[in-house]
């Protein structure tokens, strides 16, 4: 798995930087580039677009249909989906199109969904939620129709969480699912997680009130998994636990999550670098890291930073990526059992593009 998303890395410099558009000698990356082409050329991946009609989509969908790399299935109304092809000269020929109004297999997706749902929706819920391009995209996933899911161009990133956690659902070991954004700028690549999925963070608690699983424990759950996002994409990850404090400098239920969060992930994965909790100066800027944090080996050059919550870490990421030059990918969902992706609704054609790719490239075994 880790050279199968290493290549996609080396996919992701090839998209950002167009190295392959260079005519000097081939370097280790497009070598890579190379291989991963050459295995969805082989068998291309089958992915999912829940927005049909959406102009992004539809350039993006063009252009995977020329590359040979993947093969887009639209969800929408047949006549409309080619209605706003043709507005926008976009060349879908050939490319399937789904209603799901007239999908002819839906009463088995139906039945499916309901034991999916293990009672929590009759047959005529089912059916109902079944024509909302989300859900049934999700369930052509879930039944091995698709390789793979992109939406939420137009839609919430809920409304692309929802249907996979209810169907897809999380892998064994995970107890949420998180979300990762990866910024580029040239060389440069920064991983930040959570900026689209927890909006906050709490204990859990069963019916008798004892903590089941503690805020803390939540965080640590999303710096592992954003250090193995990190790690797959060939990225030795150093972690920063961000808030508004440095090494116990201030005082706050936010910065003690985080110290405590720390701790977890030092404990449960020592291999790890991981510090915190600290400022986003003391993490980025390696005078000031050790001046506020002397000895650590992650303050002033930390690459995946942990936010507190969605709000800073929203906020964060977009200020680096129109203040900072950073090209955003992501969000790429984490902990799903099936490679499923959600979009921004600012996103453009390239963006799209690029996240195909990221998806397809998942897929792979």
């Amino acid at each position: 798995m880790r050279r199968t998303v290493s290549l996609i890395l080396a996919l992701l410099i090839f998209l950002s930087l167009s190295v392959l558009a260079c005519a000097e000698a081939p370097t280790d990356a497009e070598s890579s580039v190379s291989v991963i082409i050459d295995i969805l050329r082989t068998n291309p991946r089958r992915l999912v677009f829940t927005e049909g009609t959406d102009a992004r989509i539809l350039e993006a969908a063009a252009r995977l249909k020329q590359d040979g790399l993947i093969i887009p299935v639209l969800i929408g109304n047949v006549d409309e989906v080619r209605a706003a092809a043709a507005e926008g000269g976009f060349d879908i020929e050939g490319l399937e199109i789904i209603d799901p109004a007239t999908y002819p297999d839906m009463d088995r997706f139906v039945d499916d969904f309901m034991v999916l749902r293990k009672g929590k929706a009759t047959a005529d819920d089912a059916r109902k939620m079944l024509q909302r391009p989300n859900y049934f995209g999700t369930m052509l996933v879930k039944e091995g129709l698709a390789d793979g899911l992109l939406g939420g161009a137009t839609y919430s990133t809920a409304d692309t969480v929802r249907p996979a956690l209810q169907l897809v659902k999380t892998r064994e070991g995970a107890n949420l699912v998180s979300s990762c954004m990866i910024l580029v700028r040239g060389d440069e690549k920064l991983f930040m997680g959570d900026c689209a999925i927890n909006i906050s963070y709490e204990d859990k608690l069963d019916d008798q009130g004892n903590v089941t699983l503690s805020a803390a424990q939540q965080v640590a759950e999303v710096a592992i998994e954003t250090a193995r996002t990190a790690m797959l994409f060939d990225v030795e990850p150093k972690i920063a636990m961000l808030s508004y404090s440095t090494n116990g400098s201030a005082r706050g239920n936010g910065p003690k999550m985080m110290r405590d969060a720390t701790a977890i992930v030092k404990e449960t994965h020592p291999e790890l670098a991981c510090d915190g909790e600290m400022q986003f100066d003391a993490a980025f800027v390696p005078e000031v890291g050790q001046l506020k944090f002397p000895g650590s080996t992650v303050a002033g050059y930390a690459n995946v930073f942990i936010f507190p919550e969605i709000q800073s870490g929203n906020i964060g990421y977009k200020i680096a990526q129109r203040l900072g030059g950073y090209m955003a990918i992501g969000p790429i969902l984490q902990g799903l059992n099936a490679p499923i992706n959600d979009l921004s609704r600012g996103c453009n054609a390239d963006e799209v593009y690029l996240m195909s790719l990221i998806t397809a490239a998942q897929s792979i075994e």
